[in-house]
């Protein structure tokens, strides 16, 4: 398990990270502790995710069109 800190990783980096997570944690062969720790960085991956998401779709939102052909996007922030 990496010790990077979430907030510094790509979605699919988070992804990947979150998956890693469960999969150790679905196995059942980690101690209790460990095991609580695991938890705690799986749901700070999935908050991660979830929030980076939310960011693109709302990006996604705002792209603007002319004449059928985007013209560019607005940061969603402050609007």
């Amino acid at each position: 398990m990496s010790d990077r800190p979430v907030e510094e990783m790509s979605f699919e980096e988070a992804m990947a990270a979150l998956e890693a997570v469960v999969a150790r944690l679905e196995r059942g062969e980690v101690p209790l502790e460990e095991s609580i720790a695991l938890y705690e960085r799986g749901n700070a991956l999935r908050a991660h995710c979830e929030a980076r998401l939310k960011a693109a779709e709302e990006r996604v939102e705002l792209i603007r069109q002319k004449d059928g052909a985007a013209i560019g996007t607005v940061p969603a922030e402050g609007l």
